[in-house]
């Protein structure tokens, strides 16, 4: 008996889709169809497969590695940088021939010291600045760097030269040392540009809470500051702080979110400035004295505690408009301690006069312009934000530094970037402008 079929084809309302009804001796059977049959099937599976593999490789982020980088760097940010570092050369040998001839029978004995460190910090500088500066970002790289100096921050707090109560150094033989917290700056401009980075870029984190989105960022800040409060060094915790907040600002980070985050970091410091107070028996009574000694200088009386503070007031206003000549200083002379150091622009202005501050405060200002202008044009987030965060740091050291001489801010022992003694600071900042110069091998148009 011969065999009745019939076929229907049902739409479901999607293209390409139905259901195929077969008709088979009154009785039917239902199976889902698809236009195109079931090698079609097969090609749209493989696709799908396809496109998760590529959707998992695209959301693995690729580790830089190193690459030389062949554009030219910013002319005019170059030379603000040698300018500045042979005016502070200069100044060096004035401000400190009278303590070398006294105490080294030997007047050449800091400019010798500190022309040594910008020739090898000069030598740095060009060698970081022909590469691509994303190497920073790598976060094998970035864990390393933070690990190492981190650790050194602690055997300072813990083991470093003490003077006058305070542990900042590491002393590697009878002259010659280094202050760890130096080292620390860049790193944490570095490692918290990279956070924010990796945040802001991450839909993923987008979703996540609060603390889960900004755990490293505090984390990070709270390592840093809790070793500066052990040092008791309280000017190198503001600018810890202040670094950090200036890049985590330019990150895009939201308003709302900074405050909080502003909120945690003010009242864990409190709780660990007063733990460390009270446990050191007043270790932090000295933050008061200099408070104090502000306005004793105000008063004209001299005492041990604005000692310092006065001399570098006395050595500015002798040196009127013009100044007393170079080589001329007269506060030099044993009145003005560490002269060659954070009180080089007291020196300047007496020997070259208030134009020759002018001038170097000129300088800076030309400084931070050029950088955030590199900052503004950087290729990327990163390359911006480590910018913008080096600029800021030479920027706001100055600004301290010449406050301080000024009597506009209490004795915090802060140094002049490129002008102050100091060889390892000095090679620390010529290697930040390394970075900062290979950021704009990549820019146009600053």
């Amino acid at each position: 008996m011969a065999e009745n079929r019939t076929n229907y084809i049902i739409g479901s309302g999607v293209e390409g889709t139905g259901r195929n009804i077969t008709v088979q001796n009154g009785s039917a059977r239902i199976r889902n169809a698809s236009r195109g049959g079931s090698s079609k099937n097969a090609t749209s599976k493989q696709s799908e497969r396809k496109a998760r593999r590529e959707s998992k490789r695209a959301g693995k982020i690729r580790e830089p590695g190193i690459r030389v980088i062949d554009g030219r760097v910013d002319p005019i940010f170059f030379i603000l940088v040698v300018v500045m570092l042979v005016y502070g050369l200069i100044m060096v040998f004035s401000a400190s021939y009278i303590e070398g001839l006294t105490n080294y029978n030997d007047g050449y004995y800091f400019v010798k010291r500190q022309a040594l460190a910008a020739v090898i910090g000069v030598i740095i500088m060009f060698f970081v600045s022909i590469f691509d500066y994303h190497i920073l970002s790598n976060s094998k790289l970035v864990t390393f760097g933070f690990t190492v100096v981190f650790l050194l921050l602690c055997y300072t707090s813990l083991f470093g030269e003490e003077n006058a109560g305070a542990r900042r150094w590491i002393k590697i033989t009878e002259s010659l040392s280094f202050q760890t917290s130096e080292v620390m700056k860049p790193v944490l401009i570095v490692v918290t540009a990279f956070i924010c980075v990796r945040i802001m870029e991450d839909p993923k984190r987008q979703h996540k809470g609060f603390l889960q989105k900004y755990f490293w960022l505090l984390v990070v800040l709270a390592l840093v500051g809790v070793n500066m409060v052990l040092q008791r060094h309280i000017s190198g915790l503001l600018i810890m702080c202040a670094l950090w907040l200036c890049v985590v600002l330019l990150s895009g980070v939201p308003y709302k979110d900074i405050a909080v985050m502003l909120g945690i970091v003010v009242v864990g410091g409190l709780v660990v400035l007063l733990g460390y107070s009270i446990l050191s028996g007043g270790g932090l009574d000295y933050i008061s004295t200099r408070l104090e000694s502000m306005s004793t200088t105000e008063s004209g009386s001299i005492d041990d505690d604005n000692w310092q503070t006065m001399q570098s007031l006395i050595a500015m206003g002798s040196g009127g408009w013009f100044g007393l000549g170079f080589g001329e200083s007269r506060q030099k002379y044993a009145w003005l301690p560490e002269a060659q150091n954070d009180f080089i622009i007291s020196v300047i202005v007496e020997e070259l006069g208030y134009v020759g501050g002018l001038v170097v405060v000129i300088l800076f200002g030309l400084f931070i312009y050029r950088g955030f202008r590199i900052a503004k044009t950087a290729p990327d987030k990163f390359g911006s934000l480590i910018t913008a965060g080096i600029t800021f740091h030479i920027g706001l050291q100055a600004i301290l530094n010449i406050g301080v001489a000024c009597n506009a801010f209490p004795n915090t022992g802060v140094s002049l970037p490129f002008f102050s003694y100091g060889g390892s600071a000095l090679m620390i900042q010529l290697v930040e402008m390394g970075v900062v110069l290979a950021v704009s091998r990549q820019c146009e148009n600053i």
